[in-house]
């Protein structure tokens, strides 16, 4: 009986052990976060789950989370952000007459509307109409950090919201190190509507 027993327990300890190293394996690659407030709206919605891919590549596009500590002078302690990717490494980013640029290219953006695009960035600053911006103009106006850049630097990321007009972003305080980055977003099959889905999970480039 005891040995039956000791058997038994034997098998169901594996079981958990295999279900337990499964978990990390998995966690290692993907995990699932919730998004706080609507600067994604209205391709992600607060409160909305979604997942992390840790390993994916970043891509122009791309929709990331970060730890924003260190980043946005206003995020005193670790939070986390989600926001699109618009400059790479070396991109020089500009806004013109209502247009987004990066390499003086104009930039498509049809995940938000015409509407959306134009809005949030006729700041004031010190008096100053922001209106029509490039990076080298927010980093000795507005930025605490990356003073005089004039490009991405290497190994960051120029990050804008889709809800332009409330977006906490690179706008404001610069760009995202390599190193905050904790992933890919990507939403749940079932979850928003298929274009949403689409402007999240399918226009990394």
């Amino acid at each position: 009986m005891s040995k039956r027993f000791f058997k038994e327990a034997l098998s169901i300890l594996i079981y958990i052990a295999i279900g337990v190293l499964l978990f990390l394996i998995l966690n290692h690659f993907v995990t699932r976060a919730n998004v706080d407030g609507d600067s994604m709206y209205p391709n992600l919605e607060n409160n909305e789950s979604i997942l992390v891919f840790r390993q994916a590549q970043v891509k122009r596009n791309s929709v990331i989370i970060f730890d924003a500590h260190g980043e946005d002078p206003t995020a005193t302690q670790k939070i986390n952000y989600v926001k699109r990717v618009i400059g790479m490494p070396g991109d020089k980013i500009s806004f013109k007459n209502e247009q987004l640029y990066v390499n003086d290219k104009p930039v498509e953006q049809n995940y938000i509307s015409k509407e959306q695009q134009q809005k949030g960035s006729e700041y004031n600053y010190n008096g100053e109409n922001m209106k029509n911006w490039d990076i080298s103009k927010l980093s000795k106006t507005k930025w605490t950090y990356n003073k005089n850049a004039t490009v991405v630097p290497k190994g960051e990321y120029f990050v804008m919201g889709d809800n332009r007009e409330i977006s906490n972003d690179s706008r404001y305080w610069g760009f995202v190190k390599k190193d905050k980055i904790l992933g890919v977003a990507h939403t749940f099959p079932w979850s928003t509507n298929k274009t949403a889905r689409h402007n999240i999970n399918n226009l990394a480039e």
